[in-house]
């Protein structure tokens, strides 16, 4: 029953982020029904918005990456200030 609840509540909230048909009409084909407001105003704004998700993939990517492998080798690297206390 408690499932049932959350699921219910998720469903109303979605519905809720959907868009209203008056802004329907004003996006794009590839957006329609997805976003509220005033569609892209020039080709730019999709170039925008593309730069910026591979900058973001890439930079999530390497965070990732690094947080799994670090790779410092060297011996005086400042976190073996930290590691070797003696």
């Amino acid at each position: 029953m408690k499932k049932i609840k959350l699921l219910l509540i998720f469903w109303v909230i979605s519905i809720s982020t959907w868009a209203c048909p008056m802004c329907e009409k004003a996006q794009p084909r590839v957006l329609r029904g997805i976003t509220h407001g005033a569609g892209p105003e020039s080709k730019w704004d999709y170039v925008i918005v593309w730069v910026t998700v591979a900058i973001v993939i890439l930079t999530l990517y390497y965070s990732v990456k690094w947080i799994i492998k670090p790779g410092e080798k060297s011996g005086n690297h400042i976190k073996r200030l930290i590691l070797n206390n003696e």
